[in-house]
């Protein structure tokens, strides 16, 4: 609620404080006094675009300050706006300064202002669809949860990476490389080690025989020479010494040595009896090791890489099988989710084209009692079956073409027209400024004006700037704006009016003649009708 508004230096306002309450208040005045640019002030407030030629002259700048209280909380909120002569206007909110467009975010959720259209919220596309579905009872959260488990199916789906097709590209892959290294047996990571030297022994096999023979000469002696050899006079020396405890330790030292010769000269003959030329094995080795060779130079430089890159395939292959049966799954579940959403968007659209001609019709009842029972209006729902476009559009006057809102030409059968929307549409920012809105209008369209801008103020603070006592006599406070010449200065001035000052007042909007007994108690009489009967709607 607006609890009070601060004004300094706008035209003809020098400097005036406007306390307001809850209901219904009404500025009321003769024309130029300055109601209607207290009304401009709350548009500053809302970020309409600043004229300097509003700053009053010899002042160096305009200021406009809003004071909002929250009802429900006790909370308090502060706009301000600057207009300097020269320069550009400032924005504040609670004493910092922000961007233009940062207090015409806020100042909306606060203030709705009928009369200009930049400041109308049902002039907005988005308000109008909300209005519909209030009015409507349509239930969105149905929709916004099918929307949500469709993202998250679809979100999850990407998650996995790739299409369809190129999880099975890398799956052929995988299977390949897992069969190239499977079929090839390796026989743990040395294997190439063992079979090189297998190959070498093979591959110089007369050499090797004959320095077996020589060697195995060496140690048993020669037959030709009747030299006994190495394992012979290490067999004497162990006789030698056998026997003797001073040589104790040296025999058995000697005996180890002989034991070893023994068991090398028998290997020896191992060999140069089994050891034999395979051509065939040969060519075997030569080919097993060629075939290691090139696993891994493919597989990673050697073969414990590429047991290592087997491990990994087969790890990565086990997880993209299940990422593909966890897709298949969720691809199914998508289009589930997605008929979900569709469903559930055709029973909104549904809801929404079914309500348009209530809606539209029960403004229309309202606007007949507003003095304007020739307008119509349509509310019209397109955007496919969602029916999220929707459009409020007014022929104001018989034979001419519905037109949007928003390009309305009249300011008072604008006003009207929200005025009308405002008592079918419960919901709205808790302060509702209404300027010209009985333009046009008297007697007992008047009376109607009045009694609906009262029942708003039932459930919104309404402040009205009004020319028609049959309106200023429903609001529960009743503010008076008066021209006064002061040093030679023209200066606005705001006053509350109540009981005989409030009977003056009225008698002036009545007939012109404040002082007049007849007007006096005619307004005796329109204030008793009202409290009598006349807001019996609110």
């Amino acid at each position: 609620m607006l609890v009070e508004l601060a004004v300094a230096n706008l035209g003809v306002i020098a400097d005036a404080k406007i306390a307001l309450g809850p209901g219904m208040t009404a500025l009321t005045g003769e024309t130029g006094a300055g109601k209607t640019m207290a009304v401009e002030a709350l548009g500053l407030l809302l970020g309409a675009r600043p004229d300097p030629d509003m700053v009053r002259t010899g002042a160096d700048e305009a200021t406009v300050e809003g004071w909002f209280v929250d009802e429900a909380d006790g909370s308090e909120q502060i706009l301000a706006r600057t207009v300097p002569a020269n320069g550009r206007a400032r924005a504040w909110v609670d004493g910092r300064q922000v961007p233009t467009g940062r207090l015409a975010e806020i100042g909306a959720r606060l203030v709705e202002l009928h009369g200009q259209h930049a400041h109308q919220t049902l002039l907005d596309a988005a308000a109008q669809r909300r209005a519909l579905d209030r009015f409507a009872g349509v239930d969105l959260q149905p929709l916004a949860a099918a929307r949500r488990a469709r993202q998250q199916a679809v979100a999850e789906l990407e998650r996995l990476g790739g299409t369809q097709a190129e999880r099975a590209r890398r799956a052929d892959l995988l299977r390949f490389q897992i069969d190239e290294i499977e079929g090839a047996g390796i026989d743990g990571p040395d294997e190439d080690l063992r079979l090189a030297a297998e190959e070498e022994r093979l591959a110089d096999l007369t050499a090797h025989r004959l320095a077996a023979e020589t060697a195995l000469a060496a140690l048993n002696g020669s037959d030709l020479t009747g030299d006994s050899g190495a394992e012979g006079a290490l067999g004497q020396a162990v006789t030698a010494l056998g026997g003797r405890p001073a040589f104790a330790d040296l025999a058995r030292r000697v005996a180890g040595l002989h034991a070893e010769v023994t068991e090398v000269a028998r290997e020896l003959r191992v060999v140069l009896d089994t050891w034999e030329e395979d051509p065939v094995r040969l060519d075997e080795l030569r080919r097993r090791r060629q075939l290691l060779h090139d696993l891994a130079k493919k597989y990673g430089g050697d073969l414990s890489a590429v047991l290592d890159g087997l491990d990994a395939a087969r790890a990565d292959l086990a997880a993209l099988e299940a990422a593909q049966a966890r897709a298949d799954a969720l691809a199914e579940e998508v289009e589930q989710r997605r008929q979900a959403e569709s469903d559930a968007e055709a029973l909104v659209g549904r809801r929404r084209r079914e309500a348009a001609p209530a809606l539209a019709g029960a403004v229309e009842a309202r606007l007949r009692d507003l003095s304007l029972g020739a307008a119509r209006l349509q509310v019209h729902v397109g955007g496919a079956d969602l029916g999220d476009q929707v459009a409020f559009l007014l022929a104001a006057n018989p034979g001419s073409a519905p037109l949007a809102l928003s390009k309305v030409a009249s300011g008072g059968e604008l006003a009207r027209t929200m005025l009308a929307l405002r008592l079918v549409l419960s919901e709205g920012p808790p302060t509702m400024v209404f300027d010209e809105v009985d333009a046009g209008v008297g007697g007992e369209a008047a009376l109607a004006v009045g009694r609906a801008l009262a029942e708003v103020g039932a459930r919104h603070q309404v402040v009205v700037v009004t020319h028609l006592a049959q309106v200023a006599a429903f609001a529960d406070r009743q503010i008076s704006v008066d021209k006064a010449v002061v040093d030679g200065v023209t200066r606005s001035q705001f006053q509350v009016v109540d009981g005989e000052d409030r009977l003056v007042e009225l008698a002036r909007m009545l007939s012109g003649q404040p002082a007049s007994g007849t007007a006096r108690r005619h307004a005796a009489e329109l204030l008793d009708l009202v409290r009598e009967g006349g807001r019996t709607a609110r």
